[in-house]
């Protein structure tokens, strides 16, 4: 699994370099609490680096959901749609937020890995 985070508490999972699942990460859903809607891009729109693709709103806040990379949306969960909570207890497999198809793999290095989010989150 090649898992990268961006500054704005986004996950990207790009294993096969091609397409790519997105989501929020413990951090964020933490700062958030309770996860009660999740707006989801439209499958086929195609996003830059760093453009707002969803909105998530939980008890305490809204907060926008960032493109880690420059791709098109190929599909959006449907069961998080159904069941916001799930970005809250498990944001990093069935709280996934959409699939993209990368326009730009090089992007991917400009992300964080693991070690160093963590050390940012620490701070944020």
């Amino acid at each position: 699994m090649t898992v990268k985070y961006s500054k704005d508490h986004e996950w990207i999972n790009a294993a096969d370099q091609s397409a790519a699942i997105v989501g929020i990460t413990v951090h964020a859903q933490d700062a958030l609490g309770d996860v009660v809607f999740v707006d989801l891009p439209e499958v086929g729109k195609t996003f830059a680096q760093g453009e707002v693709a969803g909105v998530v709103e939980s008890v305490k806040a809204a907060a926008d959901v960032y493109m880690p990379v420059s791709g098109e949306i190929t599909e959006v969960n449907e069961a998080l749609r159904a069941d916001p909570s799930l970005a809250n207890t498990d944001p990093l497999n069935s709280g996934w937020f959409f699939k993209v198809k990368l326009s730009d793999t090089a992007q991917l290095d400009a992300l964080l890995d693991e070690a160093t989010y963590t050390e940012f989150a620490k701070n944020a």
